[in-house]
């Protein structure tokens, strides 16, 4: 089957990244298909970033549908555009937010999602709290941007360590959350040198994307995520104007 994976950023060096996690665990039989947005913010760090990159991501998730996908991951952490998404695809579609979240809950009775900047902090506690877990996790920033996740000598390496330390003894978290799909290649070497489970987003939706897709479930489309009324969009959002259902 086809699992397509969504960079809603437009920085093709960290999809290359995404894209390597995602095949690391994939099943035999899954293919990976790696998109970056062509519309968008180079990294996804605030509110302003993320409403920006939905038209890309979206654009992508539907010609991925179109082009035969099983599911689709949005690989962000602030799980960005996952309702609009789900209401335009058919599709299982997944937010690395939600799926890192729920696969934590199964190891751990608390943990703490180490995110990039502060400017992420604040989005990602939205979300914890949507997803009912404010009573289990905690959100750490560590104090960097998503680039310098790319660039070894930024001193991202240490700055996310320093903060698991301090979620491991402040917290007393019992496992950590990678709160960036840039760190999606860390969390196995992580895990190994502060000996607890250390979730990556990206790996956990990979495999409940597969696990949806195999059960055959798809998007509800009654309720929340029902098809868009047909309506006339205008200038550079004409091309997302929902159609009549048969007509695409």
């Amino acid at each position: 089957m086809d699992l397509l994976i969504v960079n809603p950023n437009s920085t093709a060096s960290m999809t290359r990244t995404i894209e390597a996690a995602a095949k690391a665990v994939a099943a035999p039989g899954t293919r990976i298909i790696a998109a970056t947005s062509q519309a968008g913010p180079a990294s996804i760090e605030g509110y302003y970033d993320e409403a920006l990159s939905v038209p890309g991501l979206l654009a992508e998730i539907r010609e991925g549908e179109r082009a035969g996908a099983r599911a689709a991951v949005i690989a962000c952490f602030d799980d960005t555009g996952l309702d609009a998404a789900r209401a335009m695809a058919r599709i299982p579609v997944l937010g690395i937010c939600e799926a890192a979240l729920s696969l934590a809950a199964f190891v751990a009775r608390r943990f703490t999602v180490v995110t990039t900047a502060e400017a992420a902090r604040v989005p990602v506690e939205d979300l914890v709290a949507r997803y009912g877990m404010a009573g289990r996790a905690k959100v750490r920033a560590a104090g960097m941007s998503v680039l310098s996740l790319e660039d070894p000598a930024s001193g991202s390496g240490e700055l996310l360590r320093a903060e698991i330390r301090a979620a491991l003894t402040q917290d007393h978290a019992e496992a950590i959350v990678l709160g960036c799909a840039g760190m999606a290649d860390l969390a196995r070497r992580l895990s190994e040198e502060f000996g607890v489970p250390v979730i990556d987003g990206v790996s956990a939706a990979v495999k409940q994307a597969e696990a949806l897709a195999s059960l055959g479930l798809f998007t509800s489309k009654r309720g929340a995520y029902a098809a868009p009324s047909p309506k006339r969009y205008s200038g550079a959002m004409a091309s997302f104007a929902p159609m009549p259902a048969g007509t695409e």
